[in-house]
C-alpha cells in the first residue's frame, strides 16, 4: 500500500514539474506607445474597432435612456383626462 502512495507520489511530481510553461510577454510598453502617441484620436478610440463599437453603443444607450425619461416625466406631468 505504502509503495502505491509512493509511486503515485513521484508520477505526480514528475508531470507537474515536467510540464511546459506558456511564456508570457510584457504588452505594456506596446499599449503605452498606443495610447499615448500624438495622432488627434481621442483616448478611448485609440483601442480600434471594438472601442469605436463600445463608445456608439454607449452613446446610444444613454441617448434612447434620456429621451425614456424625458417621455416618463411628460407623461406624469400632465393631468388625466376625465371621462
Amino acid at each position: 500500500m505504502l509503495r502505491n502512495l509512493w509511486a503515485l507520489r513521484q508520477i505526480s511530481k514528475n508531470t507537474i514539474s515536467t510540464a511546459s510553461r506558456r511564456q508570457i510577454t510584457n504588452k505594456v510598453p506596446e499599449y503605452q506607445k498606443l495610447f499615448q502617441e500624438d495622432n488627434g484620436i481621442p483616448v478611448y478610440l485609440k483601442g480600434g474597432v471594438m472601442d469605436t463599437l463600445l463608445y456608439r453603443l454607449t452613446m446610444t444607450l444613454s441617448l434612447a435612456g434620456t429621451g425614456y425619461v424625458l417621455y416618463v416625466l411628460f407623461n406624469a406631468a400632465m393631468p388625466k383626462k376625465n371621462k
